[in-house]
């Protein structure tokens, strides 16, 4: 409650300091009654007040308090018109209350007992140079030959994909370009167009993975009708300084310097998620609060959003995945309970350790963003600059790696040597959640990148990968 004296004594304050800058008719500047002013502005002004108590009281009550509210505290005022407007004449006590939920205070615990693995890949001359090749298929040249198509030869053909008997979208294209072996085209395909030399016709047949992306065409039997236009055969490649000069490098030792870099980087990544995880399991262990109701469910219908949405592109139902849809509601509201606990233990952590997030970090996120989607910067830049809580979003994971650094330097960590079969392997854990069962809906819903689906019909892909996948 604030004393309708404080706030007429407050409201005095703003009218006197405007007092020599409003014009009214029949009074010289600076010379307008108090009492005039009050009658004119009066209410307006404290109308301004109650709204800058509105938005900024709540902060300072819970830092009186010495609490954290979970999401933004509500604000209920009288509805009674007669007594609000009491309050605007200041012949009224203003009084609002203050609905919030209290993130319960985490005394945080000594990290030195956390003992994690580190999995570590030696890399070897001969990944590197495999690696090398595989990005070099882009400087690759192929020459006309007369004969027929066999492995590692490039076919340009014309090709009309049918189902039934009728052709179906995108199962269409002209002088498309496959490199027999790639494994860019659905299985079976690629074999079937050994033996072809250029000008002849054949009918592939083919049959659509059950679990291929276009629900159309997934498990469907298919033809393709073919002409090859052209047969080339492959030129030798070695790696060497001539290669690296095609590839825009000045050596073969830069060449491989960088392809080594890339490969570190890619195992490190994986390494990282690795240990995190172990890290997060650990601390899950270790704070057994509950979480505050409203971040849970608000994470729930996130979460729960991108498992409908998952399983209405697969075509799939819960029943597909082996589990009910009352089963899979349980499994991930606990799966959000666990986020939101941790979330709550990360920020702690980073608080007492006064971790920061920079601007200039924040301008590399949302420049990471802008890179997504070329042509759309102008509406990602407006939305983050005009919607409330946008930058949250990219403060958010800069926040976690850097108490996940923290983290790090501080448990006990041990370094084992694995090979990249091992490293790689799927692990069912997820990343920072328990798993569910519904493998399909799994990927988003604990922040992990699904896996490459194939297209939904054999089209052309550039040669360059860009980098060392």
């Amino acid at each position: 409650m604030i004393p309708a004296a404080d706030m007429e004594a407050q409201m005095n304050e703003r009218l006197a300091d405007v007092k020599d800058k409003v014009r009214i008719n029949g009074f010289r500047p600076g010379k307008v009654p108090a009492g005039h002013l009050k009658k004119m502005y009066g209410k307006s002004v404290m109308a301004e007040l109650v709204n800058e108590i509105v938005r900024e009281r709540p902060a300072t009550i819970l830092s009186e308090r010495g609490e954290k509210s979970a999401t933004q505290p509500e604000v209920a005022m009288t509805e009674d018109e007669a007594q609000a407007d009491k309050i605007l004449s200041a012949e009224a006590d203003f009084e609002f209350t203050l609905t919030y939920e209290v993130i319960p205070a985490i005394e945080l615990k000594p990290v030195d007992g956390i003992k994690v693995e580190r999995e570590v890949v030696e890399i070897s001359d001969e990944e590197v140079n495999e690696q090398i090749l595989k990005i070099a298929e882009s400087a690759r040249t192929f020459a006309t030959k007369d004969g027929v198509a066999e492995d590692g030869d490039r076919v340009t053909m014309d090709y009309l994909g049918k189902v039934d008997g009728v052709p179906f979208d995108g199962g269409k294209d002209e002088d498309a370009e496959l490199v027999i072996g790639s494994n860019r085209f659905i299985p079976g395909f690629e074999e079937q167009l050994k033996g072809l030399k250029a000008g002849e016709e054949k009918v592939i047949n083919v049959t659509f993975p059950e679990e291929y992306p276009a629900p159309n065409l997934a498990g469907k039997d298919a033809t393709f009708d073919i002409t090859v236009k052209e047969v080339a055969a492959p030129a030798a490649m070695e790696i060497n300084d001539e290669l690296a000069t095609k590839l825009g490098l000045e050596s073969v030792d830069k060449l491989k310097e960088i392809v080594r870099g890339q490969i570190e980087g890619q195992y490190g990544n994986v390494t990282r998620q690795k240990v995190k995880r172990q890290i997060l399991d650990q601390l899950d262990e270790m704070y057994k609060f509950e979480a505050p109701s409203r971040l849970v469910e608000a994470e729930f219908e996130n979460i729960w959003r991108q498992i409908n949405t998952d399983l209405a592109q697969s075509g799939k139902t819960f029943e597909d995945e082996d589990t009910t849809e009352e089963a899979a509601r349980e499994e991930y509201r606990t799966l959000a309970e666990r986020r939101v606990r941790l979330g709550l233990v990360l920020s702690e952590i980073g608080e007492k350790a006064a971790i920061e997030v920079t601007e200039e970090e924040m301008q590399r996120a949302l420049y990471a963003q802008l890179q997504q989607f070329p042509g759309q910067e102008k509406q990602i830049i407006d939305f983050f600059r005009n919607t409330p809580g946008a930058s949250a979003s990219l403060r958010a994971p800069i926040f976690e790696e850097k108490v996940m650094d923290k983290l790090i330097a501080e448990v006990n960590v041990t370094d084992k040597t694995v090979t990249k079969e091992e490293l790689l392997a799927e692990d069912e854990d997820g990343d920072d959640v328990k798993p569910a069962k519904k493998k399909a809906a799994k990927a988003s819903a604990e922040g992990e990148e699904a896996a490459p689906k194939k297209k939904a019909a054999p089209k052309k892909k550039a040669a360059a990968e860009g980098d060392a996948e």
